[in-house]
């Protein structure tokens, strides 16, 4: 307890970059360490196990979309009405959960052992906004939130490197080595926890710049909705093929490298997303240099829209043979999380800062992410049943890229246009509504 007082007190006297860095350094391992009870079955190939025609790998994959894309919808209401107290043992009882489900899996062997996949991804999907939940509304979110997306890239290598150690190295089974990947983690995963839970609320300053950030009833969020609800929409569409095209690259990379006739060492699957993370670390956190809410606003669409020229001109560049594999995996790595990331905090929360509505990114995020991981399914089933069964995963991937990229790109640039004409109106409005009141 004193130890635990002493360090609140600390943190409450640093200036406010020190405190950031603190936590963003412990949002950063806490959702490395999520993904530790996440991913690393995704090395795992389970050759020759089927269910109804379809290989046991691609039954996980569904089920723990379908649990984590249903705990995003279940998590517009609960993330935007989250309170600060509990936060922290929330998080632990979650990932506990979704642990124990892993448990269930390797006890029970085949088929049944699907459902428990159901049960490990519906409380990891809540873990996002929890986290982003202490970082919100504060002057260094961008670094703090470029931290915690980084985790997204660097830990869905680490976590699958490990679990490849598991399997090649120490002979574990396919069944037993997500369990137990997940055991390797929870100690970090603890630590993480408490650490980030002594991070002070916001101060009056971080309010003055990025606006107060207030929990949403129904009624609130109904009307933000309202209020933005084309460009919202847009943003929806453009997010459910970027997470189908990122969870094909995270969920088949073993089989999308085995496409490019490389050999799949464990270092292999750590060594394409370091450089990338510290890319993407780079770049993101460059944005809280530039106070000025609606510049940012804007400047995160160009970013979005860079990352999908990078992802498409590399793959064009592999294509044409001019492009090695590695560099192809490291370049369509970039742009794709170089779009990503800007869905997953910071675009929403310098679109709430720049309109100064009453609100909190929570709702956003988990709106958008609940038909993202739907896309992500629609995207899986359409490999299986669509006409494309016999496509390689690399082939289906390169033709996502290409297809899903360019409509992406045209829906952002309306959605540009839509936010910059929705600002003059409320820019024109605002004189108007002052004389009234004068």
């Amino acid at each position: 307890m004193l130890r635990s007082a002493l360090l609140s007190k600390k943190l409450q006297e640093a200036n406010s970059f020190q405190m950031s860095v603190f936590a963003a350094l412990m949002g950063f391992l806490v959702y490395s360490s999520m993904y530790a009870f996440r991913k690393p079955f995704a090395v795992a190939a389970f050759e020759g196990e089927e269910f109804l025609g379809l290989n046991l790998k691609i039954w996980l994959i569904l089920a723990q979309t379908l649990g984590y894309m249903a705990s995003k919808f279940y998590g517009i209401k609960m993330i935007s009405e989250l309170g600060d107290r509990g936060r922290a043992r929330l998080i632990l009882t979650l990932i506990t959960l979704s642990w124990m489900a892993l448990l269930g899996f390797a006890l029970v062997p085949g088929p049944a052992g699907i459902l428990f996949f159901v049960l490990n991804g519906f409380p990891l999907g809540l873990i996002w906004g929890i986290v982003f939940h202490y970082m919100e509304g504060r002057r260094f979110t961008e670094m703090m939130g470029s931290m915690l997306a980084a985790s997204f890239v660097f830990s869905s290598g680490f976590v699958k490197s490990i679990g490849r150690y598991l399997l090649l190295d120490w002979g574990v089974t396919e069944y037993w080595m997500p369990f137990l990947t997940g055991a390797v983690f929870f100690p970090l995963l603890l630590v993480a926890v408490v650490l980030l839970d002594h991070i002070p609320s916001p101060s009056l300053e971080d309010q003055r710049m990025r606006s107060p950030r207030s929990s949403m009833d129904s009624a609130s969020r109904k009307v933000f909705f309202r209020e933005f609800r084309i460009g919202i929409m847009l943003l929806i569409l453009v997010y459910m093929m970027l997470t189908g095209l990122r969870d094909l690259r995270d969920n088949f990379v073993v089989e999308i490298w085995s496409g490019l006739q490389m050999e799949v060492a464990p270092e292999l699957l750590t060594k394409t997303e370091v450089p990338i993370t510290l890319i993407l670390l780079g770049l993101m956190s460059l944005l809280v240099l530039v106070r000025d809410n609606q510049r940012v606003l804007f400047l995160n669409h160009w970013i979005i829209l860079g990352g999908f020229a990078i992802t498409i001109l590399s793959t064009l560049g592999l294509q044409a043979g001019i492009l090695s594999p590695f560099y192809w995996m490291v370049l369509t790595g970039t742009g794709i999380y170089m779009a990503y990331i800007p869905f997953n905090s910071l675009l929403f929360d310098r679109l709430i800062a720049t309109f100064k509505y009453a609100g909190n990114v929570g709702f956003l995020m988990y709106l958008v992410d609940s038909f993202g991981y739907l896309g992500s399914s629609l995207v899986l089933v359409f490999k299986q049943v669509g006409g494309t069964q016999n496509l390689s995963w690399l082939n289906f991937y390169l033709s996502s890229i290409l297809v899903f990229l360019s409509i992406s790109s045209l829906l952002m640039g309306v959605s540009l246009f839509y936010f910059q004409r929705k600002l003059k109106k409320r820019e024109k409005e605002a004189p108007v509504s002052l004389s009234l009141i004068n």
